[in-house]
């Protein structure tokens, strides 16, 4: 472990900006989620039934939205795409909280539609602005500020609400986040390392795409005999849908955890320490993210998450208040260094031209991901109490991180049967969950780049 592989990736002004950007975009993120739900129970005198009916609207549309607003990045570049975001955003939260409940439900869906896609703007600025060797590290870092803004966030909803009228405490944490938004328009970062700005040109070598620095790279051979990775727009192979499958699937975890989380302290009569035990549960994360920046090689998605999956089953075993706090926040150790791997793994797997859409399409399946992991695990703690919330969602992560391992292994072995390189010959690619080596693409790291 080298903590000093942070100093260059920090010593850059774009990764720098990026990361302070993503805290700032995504403090208020957070507390706007809570105060929505804190406003449809308290000011319209709703259930929580029906406030998760809202934040399943929003939920729904953001997932619907991020292929196609990543896609708008690569065609037309970040102010096209991000300048009518704002001012949907900005229309539907200075109504939204003061109309009735299904007024609420329509202007929350519409603004998850047209929310700014600052995950995946910021991820691709980061990666753009280091060189690949130094990429983990980076990711690693914007995983860890997530986790301080997850931390941060939730309270200071809660803070908000409980200190103004819900209503006002929405309009002003959503205003804010469109203000946000709106540096991150004005600062126009760009987010590709073909281009001196962020709205991409394409030239004559698109079809083939283009290399670190912008020249012209050759588009991967297929032997005779072979047949090409099946492909949706060329975009989404098999390689690529596994670790769009171990994202959702990471969340998938992730949520169902929460959920199980609440109801273990509540059956501990516990419910004041829900969010302390939360925050340790991230602070475990924030470790865990920035050690594994600090690592000396990147490590299989697979393993990752079949450890995250495999940590979590213990916190069932808790028989109170302070072995469950422990058992989370070590639970929480591979939380960060899963979702990290997953976008180091799309970034090498995808086209930089294509990558806005894929970090829509990665989005995407965290989503999806969360909104099937939390009723999962509820229906598994209605049955059978709050330790088989844990252990179902645990066991349906460890199943699918063994099948997508599985799978990548016997991929390497028929790939390798297949094709005998002779002299001179390009090596043949990582399994699946594996970033390549300085020495697998055939360059020396000084000239290594995405």
């Amino acid at each position: 472990m080298n903590l000093g592989a942070y100093r260059p990736v920090l010593a850059d002004r774009d990764t720098r900006n990026a990361l302070l950007l993503g805290f700032l975009i995504r403090v208020p993120m957070w507390a706007g989620a809570v105060i929505l739900t804190l406003h449809v129970v308290t000011s319209l005198g709703r259930s929580y039934g029906e406030a998760g009916l809202v934040t399943a609207a929003s939920t729904v549309a953001v997932a619907v939205s991020g292929p196609w607003r990543g896609r708008l990045l690569d065609r037309i570049g970040l102010r096209r795409t991000v300048g009518p975001s704002l001012v949907v955003q900005v229309v539907c939260w200075s109504v939204a909280p003061w109309v009735g409940y299904l007024p609420l439900v329509a202007f929350a869906a519409l603004a998850g539609l047209f929310v700014v896609p600052t995950f995946s703007i910021l991820r691709q600025v980061i990666i753009r602005s280091v060189p690949s060797e130094q990429r983990r590290t980076a990711l690693s870092l914007d995983s860890s500020a997530t986790e301080l803004s997850f931390m941060a966030g939730p309270a200071i909803g809660v803070w908000l609400a409980t200190s103004w009228q819900t209503g006002w405490a929405l309009l002003v944490c959503e205003l804010t986040s469109v203000a946000a938004g709106f540096v991150l328009w004005l600062v126009n970062p760009p987010l590709t390392s073909g281009s001196a700005d962020a709205s991409p040109e394409r030239g004559p070598h698109d079809e083939q795409g283009e290399g670190a620095r912008g020249e012209a790279v050759a588009a991967p051979t297929v032997p005779a005999g072979e047949r090409a990775p099946r492909s949706v727009r060329g975009l989404v192979t098999v390689p690529v849908a596994a670790v769009l499958l171990a994202a959702a699937c990471s969340t998938l975890v992730l949520s169902g955890t929460d959920v199980s989380i609440v109801a273990a302290l509540r059956s501990f009569g516990a419910t004041g320490s829900i969010g302390w035990v939360l925050a340790l549960w991230g602070a475990g994360s924030l470790v865990g993210g920035l050690v594994y920046g600090a690592w000396h090689r990147s490590l299989s998605v697979f393993w990752l998450l079949g450890g995250l999956a495999a940590t979590t089953a213990p916190v069932a075993l808790a028989l109170g208040v302070p072995s469950f706090a422990v058992l989370i926040t070590v639970s929480g150790f591979l939380c960060a260094p899963t979702i990290t791997a997953t976008v180091e793994q799309l970034s090498r797997l995808v086209p930089e031209r294509f990558r806005g859409e894929m970090m829509g399409w990665h989005g995407s399946a965290m989503t999806a991901g969360s909104a099937v992991g939390a009723p999962v695990a509820g229906f598994a703690i209605d049955h059978g109490g709050w330790p088989w919330g844990f252990a179902v969602v645990s066991g349906l992560g460890v199943l699918i991180a063994a099948t997508g391992w599985l799978a990548s292994r016997r991929g390497g072995r028929v790939a390798a049967s297949r094709t005998a390189p002779g002299p001179g010959a390009a090596p043949a690619a990582p399994p699946v969950g594996v970033a390549p080596t300085d020495s697998e693409r055939g360059l020396p790291a000084a000239s290594m780049g995405d």
